[in-house]
């Protein structure tokens, strides 16, 4: 069984998958960096200052807080800043994969394109072509005369 586990484990299939787990997570961290850092603040400024991750409304009148974790603690609260924050992330990841997508597809075409090469002639069948040759012309040159 401990064989068959590991001849399991240890299939081509098993490790790419291991491997783009691994890069996901590592490119999962990137996207939500990207987000925070950078759209997130842009967005801020285009809205007037507005910051998504703390944005809710509160399904409780019980609710008085001004942040989203104090206001969770008190009641429940319909939070939906998160929400518009992971789109974002949803949207860059899949804009992102498009252009990798496509790129691949371009430099697929790109070596479907290219012309098969020439496989050389082996030296057997060039001797024999010269033969072939030479056997002609002399044969040619014997029936003219």
């Amino acid at each position: 069984m401990l064989k068959e586990f590991r001849e399991f484990a240890l299939k081509g299939n098993m490790v790419d998958l291991a491997i783009g787990i691994i890069i996901g997570a590592a490119f999962s961290g990137l996207v939500n960096s990207i987000v925070s850092d950078l759209f997130m603040p842009l967005v801020a400024v285009i809205t007037g200052g507005v910051d998504f991750s703390n944005k809710f409304v509160a399904l409780s009148g019980s609710v008085t807080a001004a942040g989203l974790e104090e206001a969770r603690k008190q009641g429940p609260v319909f939070a939906y800043g998160r929400f518009i924050t992971l789109a974002i992330n949803f949207v860059i990841v899949a804009f992102i994969l498009f252009l990798v997508v496509k790129m691949m597809n371009r430099l697929k075409r790109k070596e479907e394109e290219k012309p098969a090469p020439v496989a050389e002639v082996p030296r057997e069948e060039k001797l024999l072509e010269e033969i072939r040759d030479i056997l002609a012309t002399s044969a040619g040159a014997e029936r003219r005369v």
